[in-house]
């Protein structure tokens, strides 16, 4: 294995252990009759590539009630540039194929893959609003320093999407990518969401649906397939 990629591999896989460590305990207390608390959930995203971008990762995020605290560690990203990275709602609870590329273009864009992931839910900015309003707040956004993004916020999440959370249909999606591989965001396609940005800097980058934990016993569901080369830590 290419020493970057198993550099990058190790990386993202201390960090879902340090995050699902934590999830375990959350689950554990889910699952205490003391508590009996049915709004507690915990829930795990496992970030894939869309569109060849080669980024990947995964997501945590605790919801208690409209509390959500949410962890997302991803690699491969286009590097000091924002990406936006929303729970999106609505739609089929999934990521979608190549073959929601309907136009051809090669790119599978966000309008084109709402059928499956669904309409913004929730912002996941790094501060202030978390609104659908928030969307394309690119300065309120994590810029993936050396491809890099690592994001840990409390935030309130609308009914909507804390309901999807529990039912497991919200999907992560963080957006922008490099398909020309120039370095930075452009080419002559605007984006379908903002013509004034190129089509690049919106399109889905990454995507995970979920996998709910809960119930007695959720804390052993962290040995997941998580595509991270994750060991057994007991």
């Amino acid at each position: 294995m290419h020493r970057k990629a198993l550099r990058t591999g190790l990386g993202l896989a201390a960090a879902a252990g340090l995050i699902l460590t934590g999830s375990a305990t959350a689950a554990a207390d889910q699952s205490d009759g003391q508590h009996g608390n049915q709004n507690r959930t915990v829930t795990v995203f496992k970030l894939d590539e869309l569109n060849d971008s080669g980024a990947r990762g995964i997501g945590v995020v605790k919801l208690n009630g409209n509390q959500a605290d949410v962890r997302i560690f991803a690699s491969g990203l286009l590097a000091d540039h924002p990406h936006a990275q929303h729970f999106h709602i609505g739609g089929a609870g999934q990521c979608p194929t190549s073959e929601r590329d309907t136009n051809g273009d090669g790119i599978v864009s966000t309008v084109e893959g709402q059928p499956d992931y669904g309409s913004i839910g929730t912002s996941l900015t790094t501060s202030g609003d978390t609104s659908p309003a928030s969307g394309l707040a690119v300065d309120r956004f994590p810029t993936a320093p050396n491809g890099f993004v690592r994001y840990d916020r409390t935030i309130t999440v609308s009914d909507e999407s804390a309901q999807n959370l529990r039912d497991g249909n919200a999907v992560i999606v963080l957006h922008g990518i490099d398909a020309n591989n120039s370095g930075t965001y452009d080419g002559d396609a605007p984006s379908e969401l903002n013509p004034a940005l190129p089509l690049e800097a919106t399109a889905p980058a990454a995507c995970g649906n979920q996998t709910v934990l809960a119930g007695a016993g959720a804390d052993r569901g962290l040995g997941l397939d998580l595509g991270l080369n994750l060991f057994d830590r007991r």
